[in-house]
């Protein structure tokens, strides 16, 4: 098998497919929620069109997920960037109800497509190159600081440019009054942000060359993908560890739906104008993803000092939940002393979920394998996708003021205290899941295996492997030991 890149290139281009995807979803956070309020949408519409959103990426997380393990990480990766390319077209000429539902839900389909490959193909990369032994952390923590950096910048020329348009005397009501209302000036992040996503689906063609996968015509997938969501949906029944994943994933899609929905409306409230609060808008998000960027980048030191990566996700979402507090707590009061407060609640949110991040997905890539790698990503982004979807629901429903903060707060520290106690370490692999020493999986009455290989001390021996929809891979990398 083609051994591809080395590790330097690999997380190179995983750092900069991380960039590219995000950068235009950045440009359109600081002025979404705005966008669709001058559109004549109320907040509870609103609230329903992130649930589109979330609901459409939920469903979607696990077929998209073994289709990538299928057909290949880089096809699917170039339909999610096509996607959000017209996604982006929607949502900033749409001034219809529908149209925007209709973008949403490209856009959380693009979300379910993209949310396992690129990481997949990193993966894969790096193991086939260096083997299984490979440093992981090191390139995940990078890839999440340039998602979080694509989401700074992209925030803050996103909120600027209404901005900059309104200072240009009488521009943004000639350019309503000449596209007869399709491009007011909250809608050009979007339109700008179709634009990026042309760069992104040419890079990705370009730059992730993969081994050459067999030939998988429609029966084939259709015959494969199940087999993939089976695969997936069997991660949290078996292994204690991934369950505590999936259920702090959950935790992290509360905390996410409670920030993106409420804070835009502070920010507004706060300056007066829904314009002036995009700009500050911007620079509050873009100061958390700064600081997302900055606990991505600490997540291996968080995890050295802490005692290993489950004692990181435990610190790093204790961080979260008081974030979250004090932004209930200062709800209601618009002081200095509050609004200082809130600020530095919003950037501990940011802070806890960046360094959370790498530490659960270096628990996550030592129990798979990578014939069911983007499945296993993707149902932990189910897991994130279903709750946010409910939560943003929920806090467009409350009345304003502190509840929904704490709410969210109450939820990650229930997500914090599954990690109190250490996983304990994983025995034997199920029967089920066994190979004999010809490599057959053997039966709970059959014969007794031969035992599995020694690990080093205090490694993490994977529980069983994902159901492998790609048999030609090549296995002596395929297992982190």
């Amino acid at each position: 098998m083609e051994r591809g890149p080395d590790e330097a290139t690999s997380r190179r281009r995983f750092v900069a497919v991380s960039f590219l995807f995000w950068f235009p979803i950045g440009m359109s956070i600081a002025t979404g929620v705005l966008l669709f309020t001058e559109r004549g949408m109320g907040l509870a519409a609103v609230a329903g069109f992130y649930a589109v959103h979330s609901l459409t990426a939920a469903v979607m997380e696990l077929p998209t997920g073994g289709l990538s393990d299928v057909i290949g990480r880089r096809p699917v990766l170039a339909v999610a960037g096509l996607l959000n390319l017209a996604a982006f077209t929607l949502i900033g000429l749409g001034s219809a109800g529908w149209a925007i539902a209709l973008g949403m839900g490209l856009m959380g389909l693009a979300r379910a497509l993209s949310s396992g490959p690129a990481e997949a193909w990193y993966v894969d990369t790096v193991h086939a190159h260096a083997g299984p032994d490979a440093d992981l952390r090191t390139g995940l923590a990078r890839g999440g600081s340039a998602t979080s950096a694509a989401l700074a910048l992209g925030t803050l020329l996103g909120g600027g440019l209404p901005w900059l348009i309104g200072l240009w005397p009488g521009f943004g009501a000639w350019l309503t009054d000449a596209t007869a209302g399709l491009v007011i000036p909250l809608s050009v992040p979007a339109l700008l942000g179709a634009l990026v996503e042309v760069v992104f689906v040419l890079y990705v063609l370009h730059a992730l060359r993969e081994p050459v996968r067999p030939r998988a015509g429609p029966r084939g997938v259709v015959g494969q993908v199940p087999a993939a969501i089976a695969a997936g949906l069997r991660l949290g029944a078996r292994d204690a560890l991934i369950r505590r994943i999936l259920l702090t994933a959950s935790a992290a899609g509360a905390a996410l739906a409670a920030v993106e929905l409420l804070t835009p409306g502070r920010a507004a409230a706060l300056m007066g104008t829904a314009e002036s609060g995009a700009v500050l808008f911007a620079g509050l998000a873009c100061a958390g993803f700064v600081c997302a960027a900055l606990g991505s980048q600490l997540a291996p030191l968080v995890a050295r000092f802490a005692g290993g990566s489950e004692r990181a996700v435990l610190a790093s979402l204790g961080v979260v939940a008081l974030g979250l507090t004090l932004l209930g707590l200062t709800a209601h009061t618009m002081s200095p002393l509050a609004t200082a407060a809130a600020v530095t609640g919003y950037g501990l949110v940011y802070l806890g979920l960046g360094a959370a991040g790498p530490n659960e997905n270096d628990l996550l890539h030592q129990r798979v394998d990578a014939s069911g790698r983007a499945t296993a990503l993707s149902v932990q982004s189910l897991s994130l996708q279903l709750v946010a979807a409910g939560a943003g629901l929920a806090a467009g429903a409350l009345p304003p003021g502190p509840l929904p903060w704490l709410l969210a707060a109450a939820a990650v520290l229930s997500g914090a205290l599954l990690w109190v106690r250490r996983a304990a370490p994983p025995g034997d692999v199920p029967p089920a899941f066994r190979k004999d020493r010809h490599g057959q999986g053997s039966s709970p009455r059959g014969k007794a295996s031969a035992p599995e290989p020694a690990t080093a001390p205090g490694a993490v021996r994977p529980v069983g492997r994902l159901h492998d929809t790609v048999p030609q891979e090549t296995r002596p990398h395929a297992r982190p030991t």
